[in-house]
């Protein structure tokens, strides 16, 4: 497995994968030990690399990347799930638990949601509470927010 960091309006982000997939985004934290297990490699992320800062200049609204999500059956439906909402909209999680068949499992959402592999490119941050509210984000509320605004269009990001 071989990993990547870049810089970000948000902070550095970790990239993980290898020459076919990303595996993995991350925020700055925990998750960055997750690197000491892996190798260093910039040249296999130079897409992804590009794309993410296309992104944050507000030029990308949709990402093409090939990724490989891994975990339980249940999280990959939720993730699945989380592709489909467009740039610039949210869902609830009860929205997103009726969308893969399973109306009662809001807070089993919330927890795959939590858990996604790639953050940004499988838009978590795009999943509010039922009444409106920012609710926990792995890069944290702040984060959440200025994602959300910058696909909005009332916020201009540069890295």
């Amino acid at each position: 497995m071989l990993y990547t960091t870049m810089n970000s309006p948000r902070g550095e982000l970790l990239l993980v994968g290898d020459e076919t997939a990303i595996r993995g985004l991350h925020f700055p934290g925990d998750r960055f030990a997750l690197a000491q297990r892996y190798r260093s490699a910039r040249e296999p992320f130079a897409t992804a690399r590009a794309q993410l800062d296309q992104y944050f200049a507000g030029e990308r609204t949709r990402f093409d990347l090939p990724i490989d999500l891994e975990g339980p059956a249940f999280h990959r439906r939720v993730w699945e799930a989380l592709l489909t909402i467009p740039y610039g909209e949210t869902r609830s999680y009860g929205q997103i638990a009726a969308q893969i068949g399973d109306p009662s499992a809001a807070r089993a959402v919330g927890y795959a949601n939590g858990r996604n592999p790639i953050a940004i490119v499988v838009p978590c941050h795009r999943v509010i509470g039922a009444d409106g509210s920012l609710t926990g984000y792995g890069g944290g509320l702040e984060c959440k927010r200025t994602l959300l605004d910058l696909e909005a269009g009332v916020l201009s990001l540069t890295a």
